[in-house]
């Protein structure tokens, strides 16, 4: 079982077609994507599959009909993620948009009520007395939280995106694209895309009932900048539905038309709006949203997505971005921390890895073990659980999955479950991502359960690291016109990968910045001028050597700018 990382070229796709425009370096991209022309190259709204596809709409669409007609009170509770407070901030816009007069929302704190709608969340909002409410980006797994809702008289709508158990919540309508025997194509959808999808839906519907004879009929579009920074930010796929939708929105935003909250995040993270790509949603906005829910209460991230004020979301944009430090502090530290747990293990276990890691530390945050497993998870290239407890000294653990292509966590997570009833008292999740709790006295036995269930299932081939590069650039291709095209070309993401390059360069200089990062400057066969890059975190206290083996992106080097270029280093080898 080796460690070491493999860098694999994508096989050549021929065909396909294609207009004059298209480069062929992105021709050759797409293709390897699966798409051929360029309506699958960058789908268009006007591709979206039908709402009216997914189980579980007429009932949906009927229940909000009808509080829209009755003047009800619709509470929204959202989750205390980035995908979750954006469904939120799109069901209260679009519900308001729609004709709603009396709609309200909500959201569970991680550190109080745990994840979803729980009975105890259900007892506080019962002050608000809602007549209807509707769970976004949550509720497939919240049996008890329902049942409560429904004991107290409110109807209620579920909304979500997660893999159903063997049995549903009693809820008056579901919509979700994971409980099958529907005809809806894209099962990628993020939480913030069904409740988009609800509102489509809901529209025509009341477009035949005539609602809107005598007004204009309400743009739901304006909600696209939200719902692409939600669908990001959940690392679904980006299937030609989603990106679809995310590219729509990123058109929104980077025309300066996203509401006046992520305007301000934008501002606050130092992102150029005009030059936004999804990487940007990924790497600057979603987590500042998310540092919300992890440290603080996600009420707050709802609040700047649902101003209308400027200066109220430069102020909140301000405060999440001292929460988003915090929330890096603490995460570097538990990472080291899990870093040397596991550097004890190996050396304790003759320097293998196991298959698994399931990690804990008393001390850790429970906001952040996600992350903590996420960034284990790609040092290791195993599946990781972290876990800490639900509050300080609490006997009760909260835990976070992230696993690696080729093996389901969730199910996995389902079929230990199933072989040790009582062990887990609570799970969910998808494919790549789940959550969990047990008390901290089982924890052992869960670690061993779960590692015997990946040995059982994990195909060891899986462990092998690999990065899948788009091949060699040539010289006539690394310049700035060929970067631009490749920023425009997106949305890259999940399942659609950004393009990933390879190939063989000569070391001119190099120096260390800020400790950890390597800068580089690099000569390739044929061309005149020297190449810049840099290898953020690539400082290993070791020269890199004179001729090296380099897998990068090209990227337009914004900070030097007149049309110049730069090479985003992911790996270093050698040559």
């Amino acid at each position: 079982m080796t460690d070491a990382l493999k860098i694999v070229r994508r096989a050549s796709v021929e065909g396909g077609q294609w207009d004059e425009q298209t480069l062929p370096l992105l021709r050759r991209i797409y293709a390897a994507r699966g798409a051929l022309s360029p309506e699958q190259a960058q789908p268009k709204l006007a591709q979206l599959h039908a709402p009216e596809l997914l189980g579980g709409m007429p009932a949906a669409v009927e229940l909000l009909a009808a509080a829209i007609a009755g003047g009800k009170r619709i509470l929204v509770v959202g989750d205390f993620d980035c995908d979750g407070a954006t469904a939120c901030a799109v069901g209260v816009r679009g519900l308001r948009l729609l004709g709603a007069r009396d709609v309200v929302h909500a959201v569970p704190n991680r550190m109080v009520h745990g994840y979803g709608l729980s009975p105890s969340l259900v007892a506080e909002l019962a002050v608000l007395e809602p007549d209807l409410l509707v769970t976004v980006d949550h509720g497939i797994a919240c049996h008890a939280g329902v049942a409560a809702a429904k004991a107290l008289g409110w109807q209620v709508l579920v909304t979500d995106h997660h893999l159903p158990g063997k049995q549903l919540p009693p809820a008056d309508a579901i919509v979700d694209p994971n409980l099958g025997g529907d005809a809806f194509p894209s099962k990628a959808l993020a939480g913030v895309g069904v409740i988009f999808y609800v509102l489509m839906a809901l529209r025509r519907h009341l477009r035949e009932q005539g609602a809107f004879a005598d007004q204009p009929e309400p743009d739901l579009l304006a909600l696209l900048d939200l719902v692409a920074v939600g669908t990001v930010a959940d690392l679904v796929a980006l299937d030609d539905n989603n990106r679809a939708l995310v590219a729509a929105g990123l058109r929104r935003l980077r025309a300066g038309k996203g509401c006046v909250g992520l305007r301000a995040l934008i501002e606050a993270s130092g992102r150029d709006a005009r030059r936004l790509t999804a990487s940007d949603i990924g790497f600057a906005l979603g987590p500042r949203l998310n540092a919300a829910g992890r440290l603080e209460d996600m009420a707050l991230g709802i609040e700047l997505l649902l101003t209308e004020d400027a200066a109220q979301a430069r102020e909140i944009a301000a405060l999440l971005e001292e929460i988003n430090s915090e929330r890096r502090a603490v995460q570097q530290l538990m990472t080291d921390d899990a870093e040397l747990a596991v550097s004890r293990a190996l050396l304790a276990d003759d320097g293998q890895h196991p298959a698994a890691a399931c990690l804990f530390d008393a001390e850790w945050h429970p906001g952040v073990v996600g992350l903590v497993a996420s960034k284990m998870k790609d040092r290791l290239h195993r599946p990781v659980i972290a876990f800490a407890p639900a509050e300080p000294g609490a006997a009760m653990l909260r835990g976070s999955a992230r696993s690696i292509p080729g093996f389901h966590v969730r199910d996995a997570l389902a079929a230990v479950d199933a072989r040790h009833p009582g062990l887990i008292d609570k799970f969910g999740g998808h494919a790549m991502a789940a959550g969990m709790s047990l008390p901290l006295e089982r924890l052992d036995a869960f670690r061993s359960a779960f590692e015997q269930q990946v040995l059982a299932t994990l195909d060891p081939a899986s462990l092998q690291r690999q990065l899948l590069s788009d091949g060699e650039l040539s010289a006539a291709e690394l310049d700035f016109r060929h970067a631009e095209a490749l920023r425009l070309a997106g949305p890259w993401g999940q399942g659609f990968p950004e393009p990933l390059f390879d190939g063989h360069f000569e070391v001119l200089k190099w120096r260390v910045l800020k400790e950890r990062h390597l800068k580089l400057e690099l000569r390739l066969p044929g061309m005149a001028a020297p190449l810049n890059a840099i290898h953020f975190g690539g400082w290993t206290g070791n020269d890199p050597g004179r001729h090296v083996h380099l897998a990068y992106r090209l990227v337009s080097d914004d900070y030097r700018g007149g049309g110049a270029i730069q090479l985003i280093v992911e790996h270093c080898a050698p040559a």
